[in-house]
């Protein structure tokens, strides 16, 4: 702990992230951007060739789909609703009364249609369900998104509102899982071209309450879920600044994706954690970008 409050204290006084009062919920320097967008185009680099269809959701997403995914069952301690006043005029004003003499005046606040997006994937699978079965060749799809998870913390790497960047595979089981596997390769060689010592590991979701030590077992039983670890605040605990899932057909039953052939597809995803690599870029090349080593900096900006 007194690591990663070290290290958030050192990004504060440089600049990198803003102080906003509350744990894991951070302002960016126009600096800490710049190497995101860099790091964003090596990921378009490496994977632009493979002709992912790109979108682009908002950090909200439709609260139907939200809990038809079944978000809640596995993590509700992560979860974030948005909600609003939906009152009348006395309600408002009673609402002000609360707020001027320090009472809870969100008690009146009532949820929208809206949540917090957990994972950049998760409106991604309702959308493609609409469009009917998918084409022989399956589908590949190029997301990013800012997504809000409720774990506050004083470890920089751990914030609850942060961007993921995916790349999203649906087909047969042969199909995704070779997929996968390449992506694991190419983060490995891309964290290598900027200068980044990483290792790859089994792991898990954060699956709530005793069930979810179950589905946690399983999911490691299984190799459904591999991260790609680097030390950033901590050598004995390093990182995961990128995670390689397979899906299984969990989504393709849940959502009604299908192939060409009426079989359910199959799904996995490569997520880029794009905050944590630029701590692990901050902490392992220092807070001035212009002295970090020239091959670092030649794989980034050419």
């Amino acid at each position: 702990m007194d690591m990663q409050t070290s290290f958030l204290d050192r990004l504060f006084e440089a600049g990198l992230l803003i102080d906003t009062g509350i744990d894991g919920l951070y302002g960016r320097s126009g600096q800490f951007e710049e190497v995101i967008a860099a790091f964003e185009r090596l990921i378009d680099k490496v994977g632009g060739a493979d002709g992912a269809e790109a979108m682009r959701f908002p950090p909200g997403m439709n609260r139907a789909f939200f809990e038809k995914s079944g978000y809640m069952k596995s993590f509700p301690q992560l979860a974030g609703t948005v909600h609003s006043f939906c009152g009348s005029e006395l309600d408002h004003v009673s609402l002000l009364q609360c707020m001027e003499v320090g009472e809870d005046w969100t008690k009146g606040q009532e949820a929208t249609d809206i949540v917090l997006t957990p994972a950049a994937c998760y409106p991604l699978y309702p959308t493609i369900a609409k469009r009917g079965n998918l084409p022989k060749t399956g589908g590949l799809f190029d997301l990013q998104s800012y997504c809000f998870r409720h774990e506050p913390s004083k470890d920089p790497a751990r914030q609850q509102l942060f961007r993921m960047r995916e790349y999203v595979c649906m087909g047969t089981e042969e199909h995704v899982t070779e997929f996968r596997q390449r992506w694991m390769d190419r983060g490995v060689e891309m964290m290598k071209a900027v200068g980044l010592e990483v290792t790859i590991d089994i792991a898990n979701d954060p699956f709530f309450g005793r069930a979810g030590k179950m589905l946690a077992n399983n999911q490691r039983d299984q190799n459904l879920k591999f991260e790609l670890l680097i030390p950033i605040t901590s050598a004995a605990n390093p990182t995961a600044c990128m995670s390689f899932n397979y899906h299984q057909d969990a989504f393709g039953a849940k959502w009604g994706l299908n192939l060409e052939d009426g079989s359910v597809a199959h799904t996995a995803c490569v997520g880029f954690g794009l905050e944590r690599i630029a701590l692990a870029l901050f902490h392992h090349h220092g807070f001035d970008v212009k002295a970090w080593p020239a091959n670092v900096r030649k794989a980034l900006w050419g």
